[in-house]
Order: structure tokens, then C-alpha cells, then sequence
């Protein structure tokens, strides 16, 4: 028994120098004794790497790699690939059980985020999801471990499994050992053997994942039958902002594109979402501005709203807007545009129902970017009462002479303060009605106040902690409210429900495909459906609602679904902005004090009150802030919360700051316009700087102004 505990000393040694000395000979020579006394005690060696080997992974070490290397090196190739093979299964399996039983939540508070990742894995592709995570390690070995301990499978499945899976990497890492193991001396590292060892380590990861990819792909596809020949290399479903951008950068790189949309050029921003609505609260900012003119030495004046005129200049603004979203233009950049209504029909094929009848098209990709819209919750009543939502209120109320007396928002999110603030100021009595007990449950709770104080202000009854409950109409409209355990009748003349958007999901031939989707479409990183063929883009896909991460999307979406077969690139959320348009702004981007403390991640705040700003003193805007959340002592941008006027503006320049790493340093450091609102984010950058002076250096300075002086 003495001998294999000596070898195993002997060998684990060996791991570490080679792993901890970067001088070959000192490794080699201990490698040629290690070998000698394998030879002169076979099976003792076999024991004691055996049992090495269990250890190490059953105890997640990170030195697998070398010591499967050593397993070549010692045994040769056959032997080793046994031994090898047996122990990391074996190992595996015992991290595995570990995780299961002793550890579960000490992993998943460890590895929390790549544990649902696995969950979901697991539940699209069962046992082949562990297959391929063994043939090609994206999530490293131990993790896998120890990660499958926390799920449903069973441990015989999950060695057997792993054991396969392990196989190919397994037989090129022990070749590899075998030809470092006949080395001679170090001369014999640029023999052929050896360069070809190395090469199949450098090439294996690329060949298991073609091999992989087209497993996949033949397991995704079995049953359907591929054309020959394609029509298109790309159909993009949906005019809106995702596939406007798709389409204009398939048609930009030469492919042939067709572009179809069943309603309006442009999509809900264009039409019934952001530019309507924007130009809405612009003309209610000036009637604002005028009731209040004395705060600019004017003379308050009550402002004439002849409402009618107000819709025409939304709807005069939607047309001058949309030649950039033209059938015309994109027709002229090179995108074929049909007006119709697609569905799949199958993972190629597209039929296009228009005017003239079904027609269909075949297609390399297809893109699926419908959007979403407006949510009509199931509360008694509702239907009777007549909602408006952001998307039918336009037509709605373009032809009324006054905005309506009495108006019900409801819904305190983004859109429904945007709304209700303008319509209250447009001289409508508003009624703003959210169930949680605070307005933008998603920001952090002193914006959510101000913003309150900012709409009260301007005559809006914010009514939080209210969840609507029934709707009726006896000589008007009315709706019961539930408030502390009462319930109050409310009434009024319309209501816009603005309780969020849900992806436009039915009738395009998804289910029929199999294709999954919840409240949007499952896709993974590259924006791909269960068929690499199919990817979807904006609202639909999620997992953000905004036109700008919308136009992102395309981007990824539209390059993988034509050049995926070469190069797929992974969507990228890591810095994404989003802007409120009320009356103060407010834009945010990354975390929130609110989500850096529910993570448990440590911050520094930064914070500048727009009151010191100079340009928002003569601009009559001196209230706000904006606030930056570093790490603490370092200017790396974690997050930032700007609100007051121009703040979605303001942000750009900490969006680029964030997005290419540069911190408060080098926006201190850059020249900015005087007197600009872009000062704000070099004060904010000043304020963390001098909270960051070192006293003592100071006091040094002072003693030496105070020689200097004599």
C-alpha cells in the first residue's frame, strides 16, 4: 500500500511543478523517474494516478488538463485513455452526488446565473445538452459537475453521458501526453509527432463543434425537407424598427432581401409609439410652459388648446417622418417589400397573403420581428367601457375639439406617466391609478417619488397601492378601485390602459413549427429559434421593449442569419440605456442603487444636483440629478441614474463611457462646451474626483506651498 501512495505523491508533484515551473527540464527529469518507477510498479502507478485522478475531480481542482496529459504520458496511449476515461467519470460523478446532496446551496449561490442556464438547457435538449457541454467545454468542467448535481437527472445517466461526451477530448489530450512522454530530450518537441499532437488540441474544439452543429441541426430539421434552391437569403416578418434595420443591412451587403408587413411602414414607433407620442407631450410642454411663463420673467398665460390641431401636428409628424421607413426607400436601397400577411409554413418556406392571394417564397434565414402590442387585461367590464391603449388612442381622439374632461390612466409604468402627464397638461382632469405601491417599480424609489411630486404638481391624482377591479357604465363610466382593504367607485369619461405590451406571437406559424415561445419567442444568444434559420429580433424576442435595443438587435440577428454558417456573434446587453420622457426625464443605465443592493454588490454613489449646473440655472431647469455607481475607489461605471431635463441626451455620453470602459477619469479629463447640459457629466466626474483626493497629500502640499512662500 506504500507504493502507490509514494507514486501518487510522486505524481501529483510532477502536476504541479509543470504546472508552477516554467523550466521543461526540471519537469522532464522528474517525469523520466516518475516513468521508471511505473515501470518497475505497473500496478501501483495504476492505483495511485487512478486515485489521483478520482480525487482531483471529485474535489473540483482545476488540474485535470495536466494530469490527463500525465495519463499519456505514463501508461501510453490505450492505457491511459482507459484509466483516464474510467477516473473522470468516476470523479465527475462523486462531484456530481456531492452537489446533489452536501452542497446544493453552496453551488447554486456560487454559480447562480449559469445554474438557470443549465436548468434551461437541460429542459430544450434533455441528456444531448450535458453530451455536447462534455464535447465542447463552454461551461468549464467542474462547473458542469457540479451545476447537473442541482437538476433532476439521474447520476447514471449523467456518467454514461459524460463519460461519451468526454470521449473524443479525451483521446486527443492523452495522444498528446503519449508524444510529450517519448520525448528524449527537449530538441524533440518540434518533431512532427509532437506538432501534430499539439495541432489536434488547437483543432479539436473547432471540428467538435462542427460535428456538434450538424447533429444538432439534423436532429432540428429531421421530418422537414430542404429546398434545393432558395428564392431569397433572407424574408424578414415585420416593418418595424428590428426589421427595417435587418433588412436594410441585407440589402447594404448585397443579399436579397424581401421585407413584409401586413399594417404600416415603420412599426408601432413610427405610427402609434414613440414619435406620436413624444410630439404629443412637446406641445403639452409648451402649454406648461406658458401657464408658467413668469418663471422666465414673462407673463403667466393661460394657453388656448385647440386640441384637434394638437393630433393634427402628431399625425403631420408621423408623415413627415415616414419616408425614412418608406416602401420607396427601402424598394431603392434594394429590399423587396410585400404587403401582406406571412406565416411559415415550414423551417424555409414563407407564404406571403396580400391583395392578390398566397404566394411563397423559400429562404436561406428568416427573421421574425412583430413586435408587440398594448396588454388589455381581463378586469369585468372593461370591454364595455370603451379602453383606449398607446396604440388606439390616436385615431380615437384625433378628431375631438378638447382632450377628454375626465381622463383614467391606468397603469403607472413609463408610458402611463409619459401620457398622463400630457394629457393633465393639455387640460384634461387625470386620474393616473397603479397597483403597486409606487410609480416605475423598476427605478429606484427616490425617482419614483419626485416623479410623483412632479405629476401632483401638474394636477395629475396619482393614485398608487389602487388595483382596478371592476369597470361599469350607468350614466358614465366608472371603475372600482380596491385601497386598503375598501373599495372606492371612481368615475370618468375615457381610460387608457397602459399596463404593457405582449409579443405578437399568433398566426405567423410558430406553433405549427414547434417553435417555443412564453410571454416572447425562445431564442438563445444569437437570436436563434430551436431552427438556426430562424431567429427573431425586438419586442417579440425580449428580453427589453425599446426601440433602440429593437434596431441593436437587428444588427446580430441579421448578420447570423446570413453569415451564421461562418461566424455567429452573441447578442450583447451589457449596456443598454433606457429614457422616461416626462417632465423631469429620467434615463437610466445599468444598475440602480435598488439592484446593486438586492445583488449584493458593493457601490459607491456619486451624485450631482443639476441645481449647480450653470446652464440648467439660466435655462430656468435647475432641479434633478445625475448619480453614478462605481465600484468603491475606482471610477469604472456600474450604473447611472440622470434625472431632470435633456436626461435621455445626457446619457449618451456615459452609455459610450460605459460601453468601451472608460471611467469618470476621462470624461473628468475631456473638454466639454460651456455652458452646455453636457457639463453635467464632467461635474458628476469632478465630484467623484474630489471625493477621492488623498487628505494626506494634501497636507503635504499645504507645507510645501507654505516653504515655498518663505
Amino acid at each position: 500500500m506504500t507504493k502507490p501512495i509514494l507514486f501518487a505523491a510522486a505524481a501529483l508533484a510532477l502536476v504541479l511543478a509543470a504546472w508552477l515551473i516554467p523550466d521543461l527540464r526540471v519537469a522532464g527529469e522528474m517525469l523520466d523517474r516518475l516513468s521508471a518507477g511505473a515501470e518497475a510498479h505497473p500496478l501501483a502507478a495504476a492505483l495511485a494516478f487512478l486515485g489521483i485522478y478520482v480525487a482531483v475531480t471529485a474535489l473540483s481542482l482545476p488540474l485535470a488538463t495536466p494530469l490527463t496529459l500525465l495519463g499519456g504520458a505514463l501508461f501510453g496511449f490505450w492505457q491511459g485513455l482507459v484509466m483516464v476515461s474510467v477516473a473522470a467519470t468516476a470523479g465527475a460523478t462523486l462531484a456530481f452526488l456531492a452537489a446533489r446532496y452536501l452542497l446544493r446551496d453552496w453551488v447554486r449561490a456560487r454559480l447562480g446565473d449559469r445554474a438557470r442556464g443549465i436548468e434551461a438547457g437541460l429542459a430544450r435538449d434533455g441528456a444531448f445538452y450535458l453530451f455536447s457541454l462534455r464535447l465542447i467545454p463552454v461551461v468549464p468542467f467542474v462547473a458542469v459537475n457540479l451545476l447537473m448535481g442541482l437538476t433532476p437527472m439521474r447520476a447514471w445517466t449523467f456518467a454514461w453521458v459524460s463519460q461519451l461526451g468526454m470521449l473524443a477530448g479525451t483521446v486527443v489530450y492523452v495522444n498528446a501526453g503519449t508524444q510529450l512522454g517519448a520525448l528524449e530530450d527537449l530538441s524533440g518537441i518540434v518533431s512532427a509527432p509532437v506538432l501534430a499532437s499539439f495541432a489536434a488540441l488547437a483543432v479539436f474544439p473547432w471540428i467538435a463543434r462542427a460535428g456538434l452543429g450538424a447533429v444538432r441541426r439534423r436532429r432540428v430539421y429531421r421530418g422537414w425537407r430542404r429546398p434545393a434552391r432558395f428564392d431569397r437569403n433572407l424574408i424578414v416578418i415585420g416593418a418595424g424598427s428590428a426589421g427595417l434595420v435587418a433588412a436594410y443591412i441585407a440589402a447594404a451587403v448585397r443579399a436579397r432581401v424581401t421585407l413584409v408587413e401586413a399594417s404600416e411602414m415603420g412599426g408601432d414607433c413610427l405610427n402609434t409609439g414613440c414619435v406620436p407620442s413624444k410630439t404629443l407631450i412637446r406641445s403639452a410642454t409648451l402649454a406648461h410652459q406658458m401657464r408658467h411663463a413668469g418663471r422666465w420673467g414673462l407673463t403667466d398665460t393661460p394657453p388656448t388648446v385647440p386640441f384637434r390641431a394638437v393630433m393634427a401636428r402628431v399625425r403631420a409628424a408621423i408623415a413627415r417622418i415616414a419616408p425614412h421607413d418608406s416602401v420607396e426607400r427601402y424598394t431603392a436601397l434594394g429590399v423587396e417589400v410585400l404587403r401582406g400577411h406571412a406565416r411559415l409554413v415550414d423551417p424555409w418556406t414563407v407564404e406571403i397573403t396580400g391583395a392578390d392571394g398566397p404566394r411563397r417564397l423559400t429562404s436561406r434565414a428568416v427573421i421574425v420581428a412583430t413586435g408587440a402590442r398594448p396588454v388589455l387585461p381581463p378586469i369585468p367590464g372593461l370591454d364595455g367601457v370603451d379602453p383606449l391603449t398607446s396604440e388606439t388612442l390616436w385615431d380615437a381622439l384625433g378628431d375631438q375639439d378638447a382632450p377628454p374632461a375626465r381622463l383614467l390612466v391606468l397603469g403607472g409604468g413609463p408610458i402611463g406617466c409619459e401620457l398622463a402627464q400630457a394629457f393633465a397638461r393639455l387640460g384634461s382632469q387625470v386620474m393616473l391609478v397603479e397597483r403597486a405601491p409606487r410609480l416605475l417599480p423598476r427605478e429606484d424609489a427616490e425617482v419614483a417619488d419626485l416623479l410623483a411630486a412632479a405629476l401632483r404638481a401638474d394636477g395629475v391624482a396619482v393614485m398608487t397601492g389602487h388595483e382596478a377591479r371592476a369597470f361599469g357604465r350607468d350614466d358614465g363610466a366608472w371603475v372600482d378601485l380596491d385601497h386598503a382593504g375598501g373599495t372606492a367607485r371612481l368615475g370618468f369619461d375615457r381610460v387608457i390602459v397602459a399596463l404593457g405590451r405582449s409579443a405578437r406571437l399568433e398566426g405567423f406559424g410558430l406553433e405549427d413549427l414547434g417553435i417555443a415561445t412564453g410571454r416572447t419567442i425562445a431564442v438563445n444568444d444569437f437570436l436563434e429559434t430551436r431552427f438556426p434559420n430562424i431567429l427573431a429580433a425586438g419586442d417579440v424576442a425580449g428580453p427589453f421593449q425599446f426601440t433602440h435595443v429593437a434596431a441593436h438587435q437587428a444588427w446580430f440577428a441579421s448578420v447570423n442569419a446570413l453569415f451564421g454558417s461562418i461566424r455567429r456573434f452573441r447578442a450583447d446587453y451589457r449596456v443598454i440605456p433606457h429614457a422616461t420622457f416626462t417632465d423631469p426625464e429620467i434615463a437610466r443605465l445599468g444598475l440602480s442603487e435598488a439592484e446593486a443592493a438586492r445583488q449584493g454588490i458593493a457601490v459607491e454613489v456619486t451624485r450631482f444636483d443639476l441645481a449647480g449646473l450653470d446652464r440648467a440655472i439660466t435655462d430656468g431647469a435647475a432641479r434633478g440629478f445625475v448619480k453614478v455607481l462605481t465600484p468603491p475607489g475606482r471610477d469604472r461605471i456600474l450604473g447611472v441614474t440622470i434625472m431632470g431635463d435633456h436626461a435621455g441626451d445626457l446619457m449618451a455620453e456615459f452609455t459610450l463611457a460605459m460601453k468601451h470602459g472608460l471611467g469618470l477619469g476621462k470624461i473628468l479629463s475631456t473638454v466639454h462646451v460651456y455652458p452646455t447640459w453636457a457639463e453635467a457629466a464632467k461635474s458628476t466626474a469632478g465630484a467623484w474626483r474630489r471625493a477621492h483626493v488623498n487628505p494626506r497629500a494634501l497636507a503635504l502640499l499645504e507645507r510645501f506651498h507654505r516653504w515655498r512662500r518663505g
